[in-house]
């Protein structure tokens, strides 16, 4: 059904949850976000699609950063779910990224440009640590 002109514009809807730093979190995550878009209505034939965006996400969070705790926050706006991964960082003088083989991981980001209608990283504000989003393109909403 198109929209009609006169419907009022639908409204930017946001959640958001903190974690702890810890792999058993990923799971948790999934779940919760899967939950959400449950309760907006989002087509479920975009959970497994979310689901490995946040996946993917919470899962550098944990593994390349000291994080103890990792936030994330959904914005479910007109034609498109916004998944955004907030960690903590690394201590001063650590590298910020850990060497990973091939065959142990490394494509997490990969994975999420070829799902993800746009992404991106920047630091967060205020404190210390990075944001990585992703954006996954909705059906037409009214």
């Amino acid at each position: 059904m198109p929209c009609r002109p006169d419907s009022p514009a639908p409204a930017i809807r946001r959640f958001g949850f903190e974690l702890p730093g810890r792999a058993d979190s990923v799971g948790r995550a999934r779940h919760l976000i899967q939950d959400r878009m449950t309760r907006w209505g989002v087509d479920e034939s975009l959970f497994d699609t979310a689901a490995l965006v946040a996946s993917e996400l919470f899962t550098n969070a944990v593994m390349h950063t000291a994080s103890q705790r990792v936030l994330c926050e959904l914005h479910d706006v007109p034609g498109q779910l916004r998944i955004a991964v907030q960690d903590e960082g690394c201590p001063p003088g650590e590298p910020r990224l850990r060497r990973i083989s091939a065959e142990e991981g490394g494509r997490g980001l990969l994975l999420v440009d070829a799902v993800s209608s746009a992404w991106g990283a920047h630091d967060a504000r205020p404190g210390p640590g990075r944001v990585v989003w992703a954006e996954l393109a909705l059906g037409p909403q009214c």
